[in-house]
Order: C-alpha cells, then structure tokens, then sequence
C-alpha cells in the first residue's frame, strides 16, 4: 500500500530563504558575506548572459568581477573568477529573479543591482565606459 504525501508538505527541503509556503522571502539575504566589488550571475542557455561574455571578460581584467555560473560551471570561461553556482544557493540567497544580473557590493552589502544588458546600467553600476561596444545598447535577461 502506498502512501499519498500531503500537498502541503513539499517533496525537497525548499532552498535557504525560503518560505516552503511557495512564496520566496522578499528580503535579500546573501548566502554568505560577499566581497566587495562586482558580482554577476549567469547561466549557459541564456542568450542575454552568451552575449555579455566580452563585458564579464573586460570586467573580471579590470576592475575585478566574480561570476556565479548557474548551469554550467565551466561558462562563460574556465578562470578563477567563475564560480559554480549549479545548486543555485547563491543565486537563492541573492533573490534572483532573471539572468544575467551584475550587483555591486561595499562593506559586504549589497548596493546595487541591474538584470538584463543595458550598457547604460552596466556602466553606471562600475563606474566605466566603453563596456561592450560592439553589443547592442540593450538586450533584457
């Protein structure tokens, strides 16, 4: 005889922060203390995340980037500066809602934050110019 499990009670553990209620927590609360500086989230089958490859490459040369990979920990390089995101924790604790997503982070804390490719957006969060000049001006995620 089988048993029949409660709709209620769900068949995973929910991820951390959320509600097992199936409404996400709203707050953002980073799964660890990030540092400071620029962090994107991407995945492989993402068109918007393959077209912004170049920038994450100018970004991680320059200034200094970690990149959390949600499917495919060897995307967009194998470099130091790609970390495998494939269990999504990071991405649950940073309240994702669509990718790619570039954040900025001073004292730990989050400050900022753009989803999609828009070169304006991208620009003001670093603070440069010039970030992918040959992509089109905007690309949602």
């Amino acid at each position: 005889m089988s048993q029949v499990q409660s709709p209620r009670r769900p068949l995973l553990s929910p991820p951390a922060g959320h509600l097992g209620t199936g409404v996400r927590d709203t707050h953002r609360v980073s799964p660890s203390p990030m540092t400071d500086g620029l962090v994107a989230v991407v995945k492989r089958e993402c068109p918007a995340c393959q077209l912004v490859v170049p920038v994450l490459e100018q970004l991680a040369a320059g200034a200094g980037l970690t990149v959390f990979t949600q499917d495919d920990p060897a995307f967009p390089a194998d470099a130091p500066w790609v970390v495998d995101d494939t269990d999504l924790s990071v991405s649950w604790g940073l309240d994702l809602e669509a990718v790619p997503t570039l954040l900025r982070f001073e004292g730990g804390q989050e400050v900022e934050r753009t989803t999609g490719w828009m070169r304006d957006a991208w620009e003001d969060l670093t603070g440069q110019t010039g970030l992918g000049p040959d992509l089109p001006a905007f690309k949602p995620g």
